[in-house]
């Protein structure tokens, strides 16, 4: 009996025995188990950390490189780059976009860079080597034509009208058409154009298709053309559409790139548009601004100038377009060497403000060619001679000549050194023209300057 409780109690103490072992090795596992995944957790807490730093440092910075560059789009005068939004989504999880600071056709990003590249945008600060031609060819600010007509010197496939501005006349230009100057003659291989620009009603809801286009074309009517080429201003205000150049040849395009400067602040409002063409090639301007200067961008036969405009808003006071002033002038060989072979030189390329005595700021280079003969010849003196067309009294005129002819020797003096014992001033106004005072050609010509050798 003894016997089978000794055996009983060892049975017993060896199963307790077990048990506690399997109880060990469960709680052991447990407690491995746990230990696994406080470490897991450890582990993407701290991944988590990680990764939410980074994401801050790249949001952060992304804000406060947003932040830098609208303090330096503030300067120009841009509007500012918006903060980003929060994606939204409807029911059936497709994004919804409720950030509408732009419109939908801001970028074509096939043809031009998108509006984070005109945050440094190239310095365009050296003056205008522009110089107007002093042969005119067609003249025109549009004073001969009634209030909302369109110009009889002018053709078009759309249409305009004839608007005041401040007391001076300006052709409205219409959405989506093309404008020729009527030209007497063929457009010699070098001449310029040049005229005032009004741009008023842009917004940012004028669309980036939105230009004024300087186009030579190889026909003088409006059907397409095989050989042309042009330079496109865009008048889009918000979005980096700078603009392109563009080439055909026997309608196979060579050349179409963006301009790569920003303009918007200078077009919008009231600039000057200058055109210089010799042979190929083409220069253009845009106030002091030289914009694009391109040697072979003119095919062969592409000989009459136009003007043509699209994308715009018509409706009375949106992306309106206006031009004055508009004068095509000849460029022939330097004629400097006039004032010392001959000891008389005559200029219509020293242009002055209407009715002022203000030059303009294209007349500088003229001045300057000037001024350098006088440099290079020390003993010459000169007589520096202003003239006028017939509008106004004929005393006026007579006394605005002369305040010309003045303003003429001060730049001499002021910008390019030139003593003034060796110049003399006087002023003949009206009196003594050289074309007919009954066109606008001919009031061009007699608006000049001349200089005489003493």
């Amino acid at each position: 009996m003894k016997t089978i409780k000794h055996l009983f109690l060892i049975l017993l103490i060896c199963s307790a025995a077990t048990a506690e072992a399997q109880f060990f090795k469960k709680l052991g596992k447990i407690a491995k188990d746990a230990a696994g995944k406080a470490i897991e957790r450890k582990v993407e807490e701290k991944s988590e950390r990680k990764t939410e730093k980074t994401f801050d440092t790249i949001f952060n910075n992304k804000e406060r490189k947003r932040k830098l560059r609208n303090k330096r789009r503030a300067k120009r005068g841009l509007p500012p780059i918006p903060a980003p939004q929060e994606e939204q989504y409807d029911e059936n999880g497709n994004p919804i976009y409720t950030d509408t600071s732009y419109p939908d056709d801001v970028y074509d990003t096939n043809t031009y860079p998108n509006d984070q590249t005109l945050d440094e945008p190239p310095a365009v600060n050296r003056p205008s080597d522009f110089v107007a031609g002093n042969n005119i060819l067609f003249t025109d600010n549009f004073t001969d034509a009634n209030l909302g007509d369109f110009p009889a010197k002018w053709d078009t496939n759309g249409s305009g009208n004839i608007a005041d501005y401040n007391g001076q006349r300006w052709l409205q230009l219409s959405g989506n058409s093309k404008y020729i100057p009527m030209t007497e003659q063929k457009l010699p291989e070098n001449y310029t154009v040049s005229f005032d620009l009004y741009t008023t009603g842009l917004d940012n809801k004028t669309g980036s298709n939105a230009y004024l286009s300087v186009l030579l074309e190889d026909n003088a009517g409006f059907t397409k053309p095989k050989n042309w080429c042009m330079t496109e201003l865009s008048v889009c205000q918000y979005a980096g559409n700078l603009g392109v150049v563009e080439k055909v040849a026997n309608n196979k395009r060579e050349l179409r790139n963006p301009i790569g400067k920003d303009y918007r602040q200078a077009i919008n409002g009231q600039s000057h548009i200058s055109v210089a063409v010799n042979k190929t090639r083409m220069r253009v301007w845009l106030n002091e601004n030289k914009i694009i200067d391109i040697p072979r961008l003119i095919p062969e036969g592409a000989t009459v100038f136009k003007l043509a405009t699209r994308g715009l808003r018509d409706p009375a006071g949106l992306d309106e377009i206006y031009i004055s002033n508009f004068t095509i002038a000849s460029t022939g060989l330097d004629n400097r060497s006039k004032l010392i072979t001959e000891g008389r030189l005559t200029s219509n390329a020293i242009l002055f403000e209407s009715a002022s005595a203000t030059l303009k700021g294209e007349s500088y280079s003229e001045i300057a060619k000037i001024a350098q003969v006088l440099k290079e010849n020390p003993d010459v003196s000169i007589k520096i001679i202003g003239h006028t067309d017939d509008e106004g009294g004929e005393e006026a005129n007579r006394t605005l000549s002369r305040k010309r002819a003045e303003a003429v020797k001060q730049a001499c003096i002021t910008a390019y050194g030139i003593d003034s014992d060796r110049m003399q001033t006087d002023g003949m106004g009206e009196s003594q023209p050289v074309a007919p005072n009954t066109t606008a050609a001919g009031k061009a010509q007699n608006r000049r300057v001349e200089f005489i050798k003493l």
